[in-house]
């Protein structure tokens, strides 16, 4: 069970997400097929329900085009 501040983390982490894949303009379908993944993954990703992995953060970064560290500048 998350507590609430790991909620807020992940929420905000996919927040981020979103707003650096749209900023690229990039679509969910298209950051979904560079990590070969069902775009409901990504879906889930950005509004903070899933919890994914140190390479899937890895992998985000280099389809969004961005340092790995500026998926983690957020408030």
């Amino acid at each position: 069970m998350r507590n609430e501040e790991d909620v807020k983390y992940l929420k905000k982490f996919g927040e981020n997400v979103k707003a650096i894949r749209i900023s690229k303009g990039f679509t969910q379908q298209y950051l979904a097929d560079s990590l070969n993944v069902e775009i409901s993954q990504i879906s889930r990703l950005e509004r903070g329900i899933l919890n994914t992995s140190i390479i899937n953060i890895k992998n985000i970064a280099v389809a969004l085009e961005i340092d790995a560290g500026d998926l983690f500048k957020f408030q």
